[in-house]
């Protein structure tokens, strides 16, 4: 399916497309199975990361990781990029070809099969984007923002309002006051910690959370830190951008209204239903994926949150997590099962991110948490148990805070 370039040993596709047995295997399996909370190192997987100040320094994880590591290859980023295209185009030739020939009871089975892998096929291209705006793609940074506002565009991603919020977010990582994203509530927030903390309200934030959260996120910052203003990704003069960003989230609104003049051009050219199914569907999984896997880096019982008192850059940026998705782990690049490390250096590119990550984690020590719970149990888990934060009793000056249900 993906075309044979001259760089065929790096190919990083060969477990894209999978059987359907071995996805739904691994579907269910996503991670070691057994007791959830213990990991397969044989550590409980909620014990809680230390949170006193770390005894090394970030100089000390970059002189561990191997020089190579750091390396930009800008043909290796554009043959991960060009495969999970061919991928992406040869789910729209089976979905457009195929899919409408099939009698109605398979018709209606065929098409949610291609909405979800369509759907994982525009997230990985979606994390490549990422990568863009991290600077990781290549060792141009006008080459990287060209694709990168191209890729998210796409998406209905806003390119530039995403890279400077996002860039935030890796300077304040689990900041009380400052972080730019998944900012925990607190119990005086009664609304979450009283009327919601039930298995009914549990389901409704996550029916909330996988198909709203990510265009309320851009349109109103929701799960974003409180400012004084509107607060958009699509405004200009919006607090979360300082001047000299705001030409660029004019750019950014731009490229958006250009994807959706396209979109209605091809609606009308073809039909609403007919978009929807082929693209409309599939963005919606795209999107749940997204706040899927990010609830779950920056949501864990054994995670501290900090605020200005104790909040330092390094046990912020440690406050993650790293799980195992399986064969997702491929499809997203890696995001899933090195974001520890992403956090730390970011514009490492991700087919060198589980290289970096073995090699700093003999000097993260108990710093380092890696949880391989089965994910839809995490998922559920999390959800349930990550309701608001406060302080330990006792402890109520000390600046750290923890998830509470």
């Amino acid at each position: 399916m993906v075309p044979h370039f001259h760089l065929i040993e790096y190919n990083p596709t060969a477990k894209l497309i999978p059987s359907l047995e071995v996805l739904l295997f691994e579907t269910t399996k996503m991670g070691a199975g057994g007791n959830m909370n213990v990991s397969s190192g044989g550590k409980n997987a909620l014990d809680r990361v230390p949170v006193k100040k770390t005894p090394f320094e970030i100089s000390d994880l970059k002189k561990a990781i191997p020089l190579h590591c750091y390396k930009r290859d800008l043909s290796r980023s554009l043959y991960y990029l060009f495969g999970d295209i061919a991928i992406c185009f040869t789910f729209y030739q089976i979905a457009a070809n195929f899919i409408p020939l099939l009698p109605k009871p398979l018709n209606y089975i065929a098409w949610p099969i291609y909405w979800f892998c369509q759907g994982s096929s525009f997230m990985g291209i979606w994390s490549i984007g990422h990568d863009l705006g991290h600077h990781a793609f290549s060792e141009y940074e006008w080459l990287d923002d060209a694709i990168g506002f191209v890729v998210h565009s796409t998406f209905l991603t806003p390119y530039f309002s995403f890279k400077y919020s996002h860039r935030s977010h890796h300077a304040h990582t689990n900041s009380m006051e400052y972080d730019e994203v998944w900012i925990p509530k607190r119990k005086a927030d009664t609304f979450y910690s009283e009327v919601l903390n039930n298995p009914l309200g549990n389901l409704f934030m996550t029916f909330v959370r996988l198909l709203l959260s990510f265009p309320m996120y851009f349109t109103f910052n929701i799960h974003g830190r409180p400012y004084d203003g509107f607060a958009s990704h699509f405004y200009p003069q919006s607090p979360i951008f300082n001047d000299s960003e705001r030409k660029q989230i004019w750019l950014s609104d731009a490229g958006m209204l250009v994807a959706f003049y396209a979109l209605y051009k091809i609606a009308a050219a073809t039909s609403a239903t007919w978009l929807f199914c082929i693209y409309g569907a599939p963005l919606l999984v795209m999107n749940a994926h997204f706040i899927f896997f990010t609830f779950l880096h920056h949501s864990h019982p054994s995670l501290a949150h900090f605020d200005k008192r104790e909040w330092d850059w390094i046990r912020g940026a440690l406050s993650t997590v790293d799980r195992d998705y399986g064969i997702f782990n491929h499809v997203f690049h890696d995001v899933t099962c090195s974001h520890v490390v992403h956090h730390l250096i970011s514009s490492i590119p991700h087919y060198h991110t589980v290289e970096a990550t073995k090699a700093v984690k003999p000097i993260l020590g108990d710093y380092y948490k890696y949880d391989d719970t089965p994910i839809l149990e995490a998922f559920w888990r999390e959800t349930k148990n990550c309701i608001y934060v406060e302080p330990d009793e006792g402890a109520e000056d000390s600046g750290v805070y923890w998830f509470r249900k």
